[in-house]
């Protein structure tokens, strides 16, 4: 993470929830005076009491860190709302519903915007039995790879992981309408509407 917490960042998730310093100072088992030096810049928090604080703010450490608190709007889940995270360090791919914060190998991971697939890029989907086999024409080196390809309906996501030594290509069942996502680890995420 890049910096600690704020009191400005405390102040406002408190009074968000509509309590007061000496509601939030009992459940952390401090005085009110400590909650009023937190949020006047004038200490911090001891990190003992990040998660208890996180918690009682109804929000991730990790949100508390950054100060970036993300209120999911999407109540209803729709696969199409889908957001990925791609951590640049390690490779992991991170799905989520819809936006929220999250962090992989000490690094606050921003949502991947997916761009349409361009030429380089294009996806080629074949009918083949019961499935679709579906290629993308790339290289495949250590350097510049895909990461993986992925079928996402409103209601459904399978995602294929490939490895530079493999070949872009992976079987899936496309039933319905839906978007092909791949990854390339140069380009980033793009997407070819099904």
């Amino acid at each position: 993470m890049n910096h600690y917490i704020t009191g400005n960042t405390i102040r406002e998730l408190r009074e968000k929830k509509q309590i007061t310093q000496k509601e939030l100072a009992q459940v952390l088992d401090v005085s009110d005076k400590t909650i009023s030096k937190w949020e006047t810049a004038k200490g911090y928090p001891d990190i003992s009491l990040l998660e208890p604080l996180a918690a009682a703010l109804d929000i991730s450490v990790a949100e508390l860190l950054s100060g970036d608190y993300v209120t999911n709007q999407n109540k209803m889940g729709n696969m199409l709302r889908s957001v990925f995270y791609i951590c640049p360090v390690c490779g992991n791919i991170i799905h989520t519903m819809g936006k929220c914060v999250v962090s992989c190998c000490g690094i606050t991971l921003p949502p991947e915007e997916a761009e349409e697939t361009d030429g380089a890029h294009s996806l080629i989907v074949e009918q083949v039995e019961d499935e679709s086999y579906v290629t993308i024409a790339h290289e495949m080196s250590k350097t510049h790879h895909i990461s993986f390809i992925a079928w996402m309906t409103s209601g459904r996501l399978e995602l294929l992981k490939l490895y530079p030594e493999q070949n872009a290509e992976g079987r899936f069942r496309l039933r319905g309408h839906g978007y092909l996502y791949v990854y390339c680890n140069k380009h980033g995420l793009m997407k070819q509407k099904i």
